[in-house]
């Protein structure tokens, strides 16, 4: 009897799927160059970050022997096997990208990386200087004679390793004389990227091309055998003990001390290296042969994004799209008076972040607001949003801040901002044991002649105003008192002993939102019984909860209709007759990182909308306290669906989900428009903003007298 399939694509491989889109983006030769490059650096960091996490979990899990299987029906072992077999298959496509169409073409177009042996004289001369100056008094390099020699190499640092010709003092009782090694940490204070001198355009050299061109100085009258850079992964998937911390603040640190000395996961190494030099690596980083990765050309690709930055190569870059204006937003007024006038929303990036900031700005300086309380999950290294939280707690208002510490790869930084705000009296909440705290909501308490007034802001993505202008997210400001006492409620929850109290509008996980969303859906199945319309679509950064896709399934089969945008893991098996044939799912990879969450329930025709902070994954609605808010200005509601509604239009960006785990770029049907949905939602909010500017310049504004004059 044959195994039954499952029902579930397996999670590591969906993932690597969506991590293919976006190499796809880097392969399409109608986007500009530095842009393709940018795409192909994104999906080396995505890597990096799936092998630290991903990969070092099941690698854990195969070491302890665990046989369990994933809903996909795969053990840690089978998903580490098809993983290797995947990842390098598209390592070898990303360094066919590189080396055969965007290294060549960017040197056409005056970009290029010069190899050691292409230098001119006058360049020649420049990096010995160079050298000199800058590298050989800042690098060590380290001989090692035994295991115990080698240093602690930092993670994804790039390194060089040295194969020197075996000592000729060696006892002749030896049988063949042994090569001697030397490793050589490449510093972070040192550029990887050296510009070169040149008559015309812009022309560089990898630093470890530069190391390799100049290695004898290091080495003054030695034999080099070789020298090959190679780089380490380290596994970050270790757990916070945090039942024991009684300083989750201290346990923070010593787990990011942990992950310096965690086990290599992976070792990338040029393709180049003699099997002598790759021995000694894999004898001493104690690293398997199915976890090493041959390079064939230079290693960490993410590093090349910093080519966007360059100037003068604007031809090689998207055209700019400034944020706009919402026409919702009056400058001239404050954004307590324009909260106050009825609910905003905002489309990032869109339109402008910078209403977000300025509310919370404003609020820090005025002397009627006595509280502000917010989430703080990822921010920026110059947050003027933490600088405004400061600037509040110095002013004497009441400030609570939950910061995340367990926000992975971002603990540090928020470590030091913790501190630093503890030190401006906020008082600041470590998040919840045993979840993380990824909901996104400020709430400000104001004083005002009616009474305490409520204003609070609902978002989708990060108060972070740099990933503001990268991420697709959404912003909700409300005063509507039953919204401002569930964020009262939310506050207290998390901040003091009381138990969860039920809320009026919002849902929180892990409580209620993945019940309410199961309800939801049952809803519209309880609707199609009766012949009723019923209708689901929704707008994810993942979907893996089986709940919830079991859920979609027992819909699709009583015929209501689901659609899904999902940009990156979906568990999901679309299309499949009996099971999932009334589901699609699609996904979009473009200049902008779909992060906003907006799902729609058609509910008898009252249409209901939300945004979240959750995607529907088991961390986010069982170990993390996320948000689930509904929309209820019919006006902003009907611009969320068309948004919605934009997405699932798209015939250019889109990838449709096949039942087997794999994509399929749309194909356009005789005489059907294209549509790019990035494109048409900036052109759209566009419109709007030069509309609501014309409408203001036609008003006319008196001077009213002052009744004290």
């Amino acid at each position: 009897m044959n195994k039954p399939t499952s029902d579930f694509i397996n999670r590591e491989l969906s993932w690597l799927e969506f991590n293919q889109r976006v190499l796809d983006e880097a392969l399409d030769t109608s986007i500009p160059l530095l842009e393709r490059m940018m795409f192909l650096a994104i999906t080396a960091l995505n890597m990096d970050e799936f092998f630290m996490v991903r990969v070092g979990g099941l690698q854990l899990l195969q070491e302890q022997k665990v046989v369990s299987k994933d809903p996909s029906g795969m053990t840690a072992t089978e998903q580490l096997e098809a993983i290797k077999t995947r990842t390098h298959q598209m390592v070898e496509e990303q360094y066919r990208c590189f080396l055969d169409d965007l290294e060549p073409a960017l040197s056409e177009a005056g970009l290029k990386r010069v190899r050691a042996e292409e230098m001119t004289d006058y360049q020649v001369k420049y990096v010995q200087n160079y050298f000199e100056d800058e590298i050989y008094s800042v690098l060590t390099p380290m001989s090692i004679m035994k295991k115990e020699d080698f240093p602690l190499l930092a993670n994804q640092s790039l390194n060089i390793c040295v194969q020197l010709s075996p000592d000729d003092k060696k006892p002749e009782s030896e049988e063949e004389p042994q090569p001697r090694f030397a490793i050589i940490p490449l510093a972070n204070s040192v550029s990887r990227i050296i510009t070169l001198p040149t008559e015309g355009g812009y022309q560089y050299i990898l630093l470890e091309d530069l190391i390799s061109f100049m290695i004898n100085h290091f080495f003054p009258g030695q034999k080099i055998i070789e020298s090959v850079p190679f780089r380490i992964t380290r596994n970050a998937d270790i757990k916070l003990q945090e039942d024991q911390a009684s300083d989750l603040l201290a346990e923070m640190q010593i787990l990011l001390d942990a992950r310096k000395i965690s086990s290599c996961v992976r070792l990338e190494i040029s393709d180049s290296v003699t099997t002598k030099t790759k021995a000694f690596l894999k004898n001493i980083l104690e690293i398997k042969e199915n976890r090493i990765y041959p390079m064939p050309g230079p290693l960490h690709l993410g590093d090349f994004m910093s080519l966007k930055n360059l100037s003068g190569f604007e031809k090689l870059k998207y055209e700019s799209w400034p944020p706009q204006q919402s026409p919702q937003i009056d400058p001239s007024k404050s954004m307590f008076d324009l909260i106050s006038e009825g609910d905003l929303f905002l489309f990032h990036p869109y339109q402008s972040y910078e209403p977000v900031v300025r509310m919370i700005e404003e609020a820090a300086n005025d002397p009627d607001v006595l509280a502000i309380k917010q989430t703080l999950y990822r921010t920026s290294s110059d947050s003027p949003i933490v600088q405004a939280l400061i600037q509040a707690a110095e002013n004497g208002i009441a400030v609570t801040v939950i910061v995340e510490l367990k926000a992975r790869f971002d603990e540090a930084r928020n470590i030091n901002w913790a501190k630093n705000m503890e030190q401006s009296g906020v008082q600041v909440i470590y998040g919840v044991k045993r979840f993380k705290t990824h909901a996104k909501i400020c709430a400000i308490i104001r004083r005002e002649p009616q009474g305490i007034q409520r204003y609070v802001h609902f978002g989708t993505g990060n108060y972070n105003e740099k990933t503001a202008g990268l991420y697709s997210d959404a912003s909700l400001f409300t005063c509507k008192e039953e919204f401002g006492l569930d964020a009262s409620t939310f506050f207290n929850t998390i901040t003091g002993y009381s138990d969860p109290q039920k809320f009026k509008k919002i849902d929180m996980a892990p409580i209620s939102l993945r019940k309410n969303i199961l309800d939801l859906i049952q809803g519209e199945i309880e609707r199609k019984r009766q012949g009723q319309k019923a209708f689901i679509k929704a707008k994810l950064n993942s979907l893996v909860d089986p709940k919830i896709i079991k859920a979609f399934y027992k819909a699709s089969q009583l015929g209501v209709k689901i659609k899904l945008n999902i940009r990156g893991i979906c568990c999901l098996k679309p299309g499949i007759k009996g099971l999932s044939d009334n589901i699609t799912v699609t996904s979009i990879i473009d200049r902008y990182l779909e992060h906003s969450r907006i799902i729609y329930f058609h509910h008898g025709g009252e249409e209901l909308v939300y945004i979240s902070s959750a995607d529907w994954m088991p961390r986010n609605l069982d170990r993390r306290v996320e948000l689930l808010v509904p929309v209820e200005d019919q006006e902003i509601k009907q611009l969320m669906i068309k948004i919605l509604d934009t997405y699932f239009e798209d015939t250019l960006k889109v990838q449709i989900l096949q039942p087997d785990g794999t994509y399929e770029r749309a194909k356009l049907a005789k005489n059907e428009k294209p549509v790019q949905s990035q494109l048409k939602l900036y052109r759209e909010f566009s419109q709007m903003a030069k509309i609501a500017k014309k409408s203001r310049r036609g008003v006319f504004e008196t001077y009213q007298a002052n009744p004290d004059t």
